[in-house]
């Protein structure tokens, strides 16, 4: 039997879309936004990843297919929209995606939004967490090893996401930590054994690029006369605090893993990956037997 059920304002059309008019909201649910869909670009909510949908349209699917306490997959789960949605409407979640990418963006979003954090609040699955996994994915696939590392800095975004000539650069970090124009740091990832001769190039590549740092990720530990070319090029002094950062540092994978991350103004405000909105509602979320 067909039933129409009829309630106050305008149904939902076939198209959501973001279309203001004066007579009033359309219909919601209680947990849906008072709006329609607004569209990603302009939002504060872009990240920079090609795929993205809005987190008001992912709210939506999930309100009406969906109850509180449900678990939602998502098995192409990209930059975390559908997960974010979903811990946001107390349903617990599982995503998937290959890309380490897009594993470093989900992190990132769950921290800002929600305070959650990998190991503790949930697991992630096939990530090295170790230096033996790291140097079997570079074994494996060195541009994904590449994306991985450079994920492993916060707030961290590639230089570019398709292979080709870099020109030196893998990753890009911008900060603020004055009132003047943000900073730049660069980063390159090394999977292969780092000499004296790489780590001149990245020398050149810091002064090339105006960069206020240069951050090398390697396997192995960078050698005596590649720290000694790093020293080469000073330091870096922050406004605030007056702290001396050096301009050209080293990291491991090892040692990133270890939380051992590189030196980075604490005052800076990190602009490489646009900040995920703070969500204040219960993410739910808390434990899922897989």
């Amino acid at each position: 039997m067909y039933r129409q059920y009829i309630g106050p304002g305008t149904p939902y059309q076939d198209i959501w879309a973001y279309q203001p008019n004066t007579h009033g909201v359309l219909h919601q649910s209680q947990e849906c936004i008072d709006e329609d869909v607004k569209y990603l670009e302009g939002e504060e909510e872009k990240l920079g990843f090609d795929t993205q949908k809005p987190l008001g349209l992912l709210r939506r699917i999930l309100v009406t297919s969906s109850d509180p306490e449900d678990t939602v997959l998502d098995p192409f789960c990209g930059c975390g929209t559908t997960v974010l949605a979903a811990a946001e409407l107390s349903r617990r979640w599982i995503g998937i995606d290959v890309a380490h990418l897009a594993v470093a963006l989900i992190k990132g979003r769950l921290a800002d939004s929600f305070a959650l954090q990998a190991k503790s609040d949930y697991r992630v699955i096939g990530e090295p967490t170790t230096d033996a996994e790291a140097r079997a994915l570079a074994n494996q696939d060195r541009d994904e090893f590449q994306k991985w590392a450079v994920g492993l800095v916060p707030r961290a975004m590639l230089y570019q996401q398709k292979k080709g000539a870099d020109g030196g650069v893998d990753g890009l970090l911008y900060f603020r930590d004055d009132a003047a124009n943000p900073k730049k740091a660069v980063i390159q990832v090394k999977s292969g054994h780092p000499s004296l001769g790489h780590a001149r190039d990245f020398a050149h590549v810091i002064a090339r690029e105006k960069a206020t740092l240069g951050l090398y990720i390697t396997l192995d530990p960078p050698t005596t006369p590649m720290l000694r070319e790093a020293d080469t090029l000073g330091f870096y002094t922050t406004p605030l605090g007056g702290h001396r950062l050096p301009r050209f540092q080293f990291r491991t994978a090892e040692q990133l893993l270890a939380n051992q991350p590189f030196q980075i103004p604490s005052s800076a405000l990190l602009l490489g990956v646009a900040t995920a909105p703070k969500l204040t509602t219960d993410p739910g979320q808390q434990t899922l037997d897989l």
